[in-house]
């Protein structure tokens, strides 16, 4: 018994010595950039702000749920000649085709935020695609327009949602300044103070409709924003389309 047990460890060594001999040839002659990306996947990032000279920032509403502060919002933009960006999950915009035709026909951009507002990194490719086109013609047949900005639900994302969305011509849009409007409990003075103590050249501002305090402290965020010297302008008219790469901040930079 003793010597069947040797033997089996003399096997069992072999064998694991043929397996370490195996690995060590396949590294030897794999390709430096075969060997590179095994051990690093480079992440695709969505645009979380821009580089800018100027000093120009972009408001940005998600839309998912109620929708009876919007005529507010509306109105307080069409009062400060402002143009900002509406992320509409489809399912939203399916229940709100007249809020909806309101924001595009005031010229704001028209967004994509999915269609059921799921965790987009959780979620198959067929599906993520799919939550995506089925929002598209959502938006295009409420507004005649195809969507050209996608904003992952809850900011869930990898590469392959960032990549399907650029398959379908779309930017996926993230933040740089999130004013936690959401947030149960967050007062309109510290929304208003997340806002304008963290905001710069470039960065992409999130607010959500339906909330407690946003419809009514959005005049004195605007003109918080105007008294820094800054300049409101929508996504669509901030962002970069061409000879551009963003960088891991995910922040947009004109390529050197």
């Amino acid at each position: 018994m003793r010597l069947y047990v040797i033997k089996l460890n003399t096997i069992h060594k072999c064998v694991l010595i043929g397996v370490l001999a195996l690995v060590l040839c396949i590294g030897i002659f794999a390709s430096r950039e075969t060997v590179a990306e095994v051990f690093e996947q480079k992440r695709d990032l969505p645009i979380y702000s821009v580089e800018c000279d100027q000093k120009k920032v972009s408001i940005t509403f998600d839309c998912a749920w109620g929708a009876d502060d919007i005529p507010d919002i509306v109105n307080t933009l069409k009062e400060h000649n402002i143009r900002a960006t509406f992320f509409f999950v489809g399912h939203w915009a399916e229940k709100n085709p007249d809020m909806v035709k309101l924001i595009a026909d005031n010229g704001h951009d028209i967004a994509n935020h999915s269609y059921s507002h799921l965790r987009m990194g959780a979620i198959d490719n067929n599906r993520i695609r799919t939550e995506i086109l089925k929002c598209d013609e959502v938006l295009k047949r409420i507004t005649g327009k195809k969507p050209e900005l996608f904003r992952a639900p809850y900011g869930d994302y990898n590469n392959d949602v960032v990549r399907i969305a650029r398959e379908l011509n779309e930017y996926t849009i993230q933040w740089n300044v999130d004013s936690l409007d959401w947030k149960p409990g967050i007062t309109p003075e510290q929304i208003k103070n997340r806002v304008l103590n963290n905001v710069d050249n470039g960065s992409i501002i999130l607010f959500h409709n339906d909330t407690p305090h946003t419809a009514k402290i959005l005049p004195s965020i605007i003109k918080g924003l105007q008294d820094k010297g800054f300049e409101i302008v929508p996504v669509s008219k901030l962002i970069m389309r061409e000879n551009y790469e963003i960088n891991f901040e995910g922040r947009q930079i004109k390529k050197k």
